[in-house]
């Protein structure tokens, strides 16, 4: 029996290979390797997907975090709220704009920034909230706005695992002052390489963006600040462009596999992600906690079913923040979901067969 993996990047490349290597070919004619006309056709294509004046290709979802609180002149002295469960990157982009990242809890339920924990984090220093649409569900973000409307604080949008995330009937990218995306391979909108973005409907903040990205210029030698070298590459750009058209489908079929999991894993030691009614996940990841997470993982294993594990060391607890102070037991819903959560294979490629047999040998368990 073939073994069942949580991501399977191959069957995705092997259909759309010819066109991709297509794309590549163009991009050859043109030796246009480092931004470029290819990195411009895919912002302004999605820049359209998402229903946005502007987005903004840079090398990775780091850098676009890092570029966002640049843009917003964050820095040293500053504070900036942000989920205790998300992946680190949330956390870097704070802290390469040498600001102090400030981390809340989860709710117990939907996994997502706790919005009645975030008042009583803002001080003086306060300058901006991140919410994080994590597994690639949106989070409540008309409660997180009300607080950063309220306090005077940015907004900002981490959709690095939400590519076609739906709030309230429309795509995430454009609830805040800006929103950073990851095009990292596995991603549900992934390029053939490392690349990110920053969606906006702010010109300004579109314009520094730019130059920040670019070694601090739009004339070219003319340097207005101090820059970085964070353009996307014109391969990245066209690889994405090729895969845009069919991530509306991916998602779609990530969505039906998720149906049939929620519908049909009846076991009570699993526990899913809830899904509020304003939310339409694209599930880019599909976790689920359990008691026993190791004894789990190894009763799956056993049945060729091998699954991931997103995240299990939350910030607050990584030895990177251990100068904030932080300890076991500050973030109780974040500290349980790190301990005991399991990534189940999720990937539009996935046969009916494999997951009927992911369904059962769950609910054997």
């Amino acid at each position: 029996m073939s073994q069942i993996h949580c991501l399977d990047l191959k069957r995705q490349h092997q259909k759309i290979k010819a066109e991709i290597f297509e794309a590549f070919e163009q991009v050859y004619e043109k030796t246009a390797f480092s931004s470029g006309p290819f990195v411009e056709k895919f912002e302004n294509e999605f820049a359209t997907f998402c229903g946005t004046k502007h987005a903004i290709g840079v090398n990775n979802g780091t850098s676009a975090l890092h570029l966002a609180m640049l843009a917003l002149g964050i820095g040293p002295g500053d504070e900036v709220i942000i989920p205790a469960n998300t992946f680190i990157a949330t956390a870097w982009g704070v802290s390469h704009a040498g600001a102090t990242p400030v981390f809340v809890d989860c709710t117990a339920d939907t996994w997502q920034i706790d919005a009645s924990k975030i008042e009583e984090k803002i001080n003086k220093n306060t300058k901006a909230i991140i919410g994080v649409h994590l597994y690639g569900q949106p989070f409540d973000i008309d409660s997180v706005k009300k607080i950063a409307d309220k306090h005077h604080l940015f907004l900002i949008e981490d959709a690095a695992q939400a590519q076609g995330a739906i709030y309230n009937d429309k795509r995430v990218g454009g609830f805040g002052e800006m929103a950073c995306f990851s095009y990292y391979p596995g991603k549900n909108l992934g390029a053939c390489g490392e690349a990110g973005g920053i969606t906006t409907n702010s010109d300004n903040y579109a314009t520094h963006l730019k130059s920040l990205r670019n070694h601090g210029c739009v004339v070219r030698y003319y340097h207005d600040e101090i820059g970085y070298n964070m353009r996307m590459g014109g391969l990245e750009g066209a690889s994405l462009s090729v895969k845009l058209k069919y991530l509306v489908e991916w998602n779609e079929k990530r969505q039906s596999i998720a149906a049939l999991y929620h519908r049909n894993i009846t076991n009570s030691k699993i526990i899913m992600q809830a899904q509020p009614a304003w939310a339409k996940s694209i599930y880019h990841l599909f976790v689920v906690t359990t008691p026993d997470k190791d004894g789990f993982v190894k009763y799956l294993e056993q049945h060729d079913i091998i699954a991931a594990f997103h995240y299990p060391v939350p910030c607050h607890m990584q030895k990177a923040y251990a100068h904030l102070g932080y300890k076991e037991g500050d973030f109780p819903n974040a500290e349980y979901l790190a301990q005991h959560c399991i990534s189940l294979p999720m990937f539009a490629e996935l046969t009916d067969d494999e997951v009927t047999r992911v369904i059962e040998v769950i609910n054997a368990y």
